[in-house]
C-alpha cells in the first residue's frame, strides 16, 4: 500500500479528454475505447481538497470492479479490462503509475442523469421531507424519522451538473422530460434492480446500503439495430453511495457511515463553507487541505468498506 497519493495522473503521451474529481479521462489509440484512472483525489461539498488520500483511488476501482462483475446479469457495463498488460500499448509504458487503478472501457454515449436510488431517508432527501413530506417531489408517508428504511426503494434522479456546481434533485417526471419517457423508464427498473441486489449482499456483510447514485450510457447494441443501455462510471463505492454498519444501525437521527460524511463533517466543524475554498481561511488561499489525521481516518473508512463488501484488501 502507499503512503502517498495521486493526485495528478499525468499521462504525458495521452490525450487528457476530461478531468473529474477524481477521474482522469484519456482517449486511447482505439477509438472506441477510453482509460479512466482513479487518483487519489477526494472531494466534499463539490470541492476538490488539496491533498487526497493515498490508494483511495485503488479501493473505488477494486470496488466497482466487483460489482461491474457481481451484478452483469442484470446489465452489461462499459469495463472492458483493468489488467494493464491487455490494454494499448502507449498505455502499458505507464503501468507503474496505472497498476490497480485503471480500467479500459467502452466510449458510451453517457445519459445526462444521475440515476439515484435511496432506500433510506437521509441526506438531501431527510432534508426536504422535513420541509415538505416529499423527496424529490415523491409524496412519503408522515412521521418518518431520520435514517428510517422507506417502505420501497425510491428512483430519485438529478441532473449531472458542471465540475464545481450542484446536481439538482428533480422528480422521476422531470427526467423523463429530458431524456424521454422510454429510456428513462428503462433507467428506473435497471437502477431499482441494481440497487435491491447490492443492498440485499451488502446486509449479508454487515451493511446497510442506504442510497446510491449509477450512471448509464448508450453504446451501439451487438444486434447491430439501435442503442444498448449499460451500466457506465463507478459502481458502488464509498464515493457514489451511503454505507452504514448494520450492527449499529438506529434510526432517528445520523448513522456512522462509510462514506465522505466522515470528511464532510471535519470540514464543517473547522469553518469550512462554499466560497471559502480558495480564500485565505482555506490554508493561505491554497484551498482547504485535510489534517493529517483526517486523511488517515478516511483512508481507513475506504480500506475498511473493501474489506467488508468484498473479504479482500488491496
Amino acid at each position: 500500500m502507499s503512503t502517498t497519493a495521486l493526485i495528478d495522473s499525468n499521462l504525458a503521451d495521452l490525450r487528457l479528454l476530461s478531468k473529474g474529481k477524481v477521474r482522469d479521462i484519456y482517449a486511447t489509440s482505439d477509438p472506441s475505447l477510453l482509460l479512466f484512472v482513479a487518483s487519489d483525489r477526494i472531494s466534499a461539498y463539490d470541492v476538490i481538497l488539496r491533498n487526497g488520500v493515498p490508494d483511495k483511488g485503488k479501493v473505488l476501482t477494486k470496488i466497482s470492479l466487483f460489482w461491474f462483475e457481481k451484478l452483469k446479469h442484470i446489465i452489461p457495463t462499459h469495463f472492458v479490462t483493468a489488467d494493464v498488460d491487455q490494454m494499448p500499448e502507449e498505455v502499458r509504458k505507464y503501468k507503474e503509475v496505472l497498476e490497480g487503478r485503471v480500467m479500459l472501457v467502452k466510449k458510451a454515449k453517457v445519459i445526462p442523469l444521475e440515476a439515484i436510488v435511496r432506500g433510506y431517508i437521509t441526506g438531501s432527501g431527510w432534508s426536504e421531507y422535513k420541509k415538505t413530506g416529499t423527496v424529490h417531489g415523491i409524496p412519503l408517508p408522515e412521521g418518518l424519522v431520520e435514517s428510517q428504511k422507506l417502505p420501497e426503494p425510491l428512483f430519485t434522479p438529478s441532473t449531472k451538473a458542471e465540475q464545481g456546481e450542484h446536481d439538482e434533485n428533480i422528480s422521476p417526471e422531470k427526467a423523463a422530460s429530458i431524456i424521454g419517457a422510454e429510456l428513462c423508464a428503462k433507467v428506473e427498473k435497471v437502477a431499482l434492480q441494481l440497487y435491491k441486489e447490492a443492498a440485499d449482499y451488502a446486509l449479508t456483510r454487515g451493511l446497510i446500503l442506504a442510497d446510491t447514485k449509477f450512471e448509464f450510457g448508450l453504446v451501439p447494441s451487438s444486434s447491430g439495430e439501435g442503442e444498448e443501455l449499460i451500466l457506465v462510471d463507478e459502481a458502488l463505492t464509498p464515493d457514489s453511495s451511503r454505507y452504514w454498519p448494520a450492527a449499529e444501525y438506529r434510526p432517528g437521527g445520523s448513522q456512522p457511515s462509510f462514506d465522505k460524511q466522515y470528511l464532510r463533517d471535519w470540514l464543517t466543524k473547522t469553518g469550512f463553507r462554499k466560497g471559502l475554498e480558495n480564500g485565505p481561511e482555506g490554508k493561505a488561499g491554497e484551498g482547504w487541505v485535510m489534517d493529517e489525521s483526517v486523511v488517515e481516518g478516511t483512508r481507513k473508512r475506504y480500506l475498511e468498506a473493501l474489506q467488508m463488501l468484498t473479504g479482500e484488501g488491496l
